[in-house]
């Protein structure tokens, strides 16, 4: 499964401290790690904890292309043939790869998955277990510039910046990510790229088969499948305040669909009336 072409992407470290706000899991709570706890909470209830680097130098994949095989034939059933794969020239902890799926006239969009983030187990609490191992995808338009030349622009690159980040944060801090935590853009939250989003958040990606969210691997592991969804700072705010819950609802009832817009309305703002 491994003729087709491939691409060199190399990593950046991100030395920045990390926040990770939890959601409520399936459909959370956050799992142990390295972490300053003092058992601080945001409005909605939802734990909040502040990441620091690890300690240690760097240190090489112990287990690399665990589930790769499983994982393309997953993708492949679900989505669609995977035309390339964006390799990673050094790798710390696991070995971070993109499969990338190229847009067909029945399917206009990119699909950008990692492979790898579950070759390690994340550091779930004990009663969620069965979600310790994890992969992030992301959707693009199909406008969406996709090649080694457009990657050199961060307008065009910071999609595939935020999968290897959120691909390697639970293991680089000793944590795990499921459906509703938010991550975001260092502390406090700054704009991604040349986009007004501040951040992430990870969702179920509903808009694919129900089977698609965990796969059985050959490894006897299961892997589950969370989409990155980029977020403006008033729906951080929002989610901190009543949670995931009512900010999923305002996305549904304003129709945001699954592929990122970086023009999309935000929708924890209120509409403006003439005169008002």
């Amino acid at each position: 499964m491994h003729s087709r072409a491939t691409t060199n992407q190399g990593f950046l470290l991100f030395g920045l401290a990390i926040v990770l706000v939890v959601g409520v899991f399936p459909k959370t709570a956050i799992g142990e790690g390295t972490l300053s706890n003092d058992e601080e909470v945001s409005r909605s209830g939802a734990p909040i904890f502040r990441h620091k680097d690890r300690d240690g130098e760097w240190e090489a994949p112990a287990h690399e292309n665990r589930n790769l095989d499983d994982i393309e034939r997953h993708i492949e059933t679900q989505i669609g043939s995977i035309e390339t794969v964006l390799h990673e020239l050094v790798s710390d902890l696991i070995h971070l790869d993109i499969l990338y799926v190229a847009p067909q006239p029945d399917r206009p969009y990119h699909v950008l998955i990692t492979s790898g983030m579950s070759d390690l187990a994340m550091s779930t609490p004990t009663e969620y277990e069965e979600y310790n191992r994890a992969e992030v995808l992301i959707v693009l338009p199909e406008s969406w510039p996709i090649s080694d030349e457009a990657f050199g622009d961060e307008a065009n690159y910071w999609p595939i910046r935020w999968l290897k980040k959120i691909g390697r944060l639970p293991h680089e801090y000793d944590t795990w990510i499921g459906w509703g935590h938010t991550i975001p853009n260092s502390n406090p939250p700054e704009k991604i790229a040349d986009t007004d989003f501040v951040g992430v958040v990870a969702y179920l990606p509903s808009w694919l088969p129900p089977e698609f969210f965990q796969l059985k691997a050959s490894s006897g592991d299961v892997v589950s499948f969370y989409q990155l969804v980029p977020l403006y700072l008033e729906e951080m705010d929002l989610k901190l305040n009543k949670g995931m819950e009512e900010l999923e609802e305002r996305m549904d009832k304003a129709d945001i669909g699954f592929i990122i817009d970086p023009n999309r309305r935000n929708v924890a703002k209120r509409k403006k009336w003439f005169g008002r």
